[in-house]
């Protein structure tokens, strides 16, 4: 079974940066594409970000396009999102996911990490 656990949340202010990571464990990390989510208080989940699992192909939410970078490291089974000028409407729990194909991955992933905080302040 798959399990994925994000990492790397925290309290920062307005235009600060912030690393988040996401470590796999069981099955191949190179064997599904994977996502970010976040969920803000009140509102519904949403999209942030999407990496193909050789990691050749990247898609972004309008709202993060130029601020925010996915990765992932086959190798140590980690993805990955670098947070720069960060806003206060970033403020949301942020999820890693994975699903076999980036479709899947934007839309109904197959596996959920259970979240990490980002607090940005004004």
């Amino acid at each position: 079974q798959v399990q994925l656990v994000e990492s790397g949340g925290g309290f920062v202010q307005t235009g600060g940066s912030l690393g988040l990571s996401c470590a796999q464990s069981g099955g191949t990390d190179g064997g599904y594409d994977k996502a970010w989510f976040r969920q803000a208080p009140g509102k519904e989940r949403e999209f942030v970000a999407s990496i193909s699992r050789n990691g050749g192909t990247t898609y972004y939410a309008d709202s993060v396009k130029g601020r925010f970078t996915i990765s992932r490291d086959n190798s140590q089974n980690t993805l990955y999102l670098q947070m720069n000028s960060l806003k206060p409407e970033d403020t949301a729990i942020y999820y890693c996911a994975a699903a076999n194909t980036l479709i899947l991955v934007m839309s109904t992933p197959r596996f959920w990490g259970q979240g990490t905080q980002v607090t940005v302040s004004s």
